[in-house]
């Protein structure tokens, strides 16, 4: 598969990104430069596609503090069932709101009939993730509210849950 890239200028206080297509629907969203930048190599620039101006279109109303009422097409390309299943859970976390990945487990546990789902395994689902923000990883936190595990890096993690109008608490 032929994967091509274009770069998204965010506004100040947040790192830019990089749109990743398979020249038909987007396959990744990430902040530039960050770890999981790794999960797209071999791949070209290409001058624009219309999934790129429909990511860009969400992302210019996401950034400018409104929530946008569609999503680009996209493709969770190598998710398993377990991986969709989160990734379902996540894109229903309301804007401006968040849940623990114990609260993800618990659902899925719930969802199954099972007694326990782990939340670290629900952990290395989000961390998986390879469409930031429209699949809302940064909405997960820790159980005791700590702004843990996020790929696009910590800072990223911070500004867009406050663009959200969520109140990060502060630790002395």
């Amino acid at each position: 598969m032929k994967i091509v890239q274009q770069k998204y200028h965010t506004p100040e206080g947040f790192s830019d990104m990089i749109m990743y297509s398979d020249g038909e629907v987007l396959i990744g969203l990430l902040f530039e430069n960050s770890r999981d930048s790794r999960k797209f190599t071999d791949t070209e620039e290409t001058v624009d596609l219309p999934v790129f101006e429909e990511t860009r279109k969400w992302l210019d109303l996401y950034f400018s503090g409104q929530e946008p009422d569609f999503l680009p097409a996209y493709k969770l390309y190598g998710a398993t069932s377990f991986r969709q299943e989160v990734s379902g859970i996540m894109r229903r976390i309301p804007y401006g709101k968040t849940i623990t990945y114990q609260d993800i487990a618990e659902e899925i546990a719930s969802n199954r009939g099972i007694r326990r789902m782990s939340a670290q395994a629900v952990g290395q689902a989000v961390g998986w993730n390879p469409i930031c923000i429209i699949i809302p990883c940064h909405r997960v936190i820790g159980k005791d509210g700590s702004l843990t595990g996020y790929g696009g890096g910590i800072e990223n993690k911070i500004s867009l849950l406050t663009l959200e109008g969520f109140q990060i608490p502060r630790h002395e």
